[in-house]
């Protein structure tokens, strides 16, 4: 019966600590989250090559890819949404 005793104690002992844990990582990232949330929001203006339209925008994760059309070729730009500073070009011409 001793040994019975002793094994639940250190069942519920584990279950107390893995409960604990899962409530510490819960707290943690949520008071994590409230810090990033704190920044007061970016203002930039962009500026366009000569004779560039936008066709697309995607945001991923913490990017803001802007597509566009610059006189027939296709170029990509990829700003950083917290300093929407640009971080990337990408350009895309045909083979001669």
């Amino acid at each position: 019966m001793s040994r019975v005793r002793l094994m639940m104690a250190i069942s519920g002992l584990t279950t107390l600590i893995a409960i604990a844990a899962v409530l510490g990582v819960v707290g943690y990232r949520v008071f994590r989250s409230g810090e990033s949330g704190a920044a007061p929001p970016a203002e930039a203006t962009a500026l366009l090559p000569k004779g560039a339209r936008v066709t697309t925008t995607a945001v991923a994760e913490d990017r803001l890819v802007v597509t566009l059309d610059v006189n027939g070729a296709t170029e990509v730009h990829v700003f950083d949404l917290r300093t929407l500073r640009r971080t990337g070009r990408l350009r895309f011409a045909t083979e001669p």
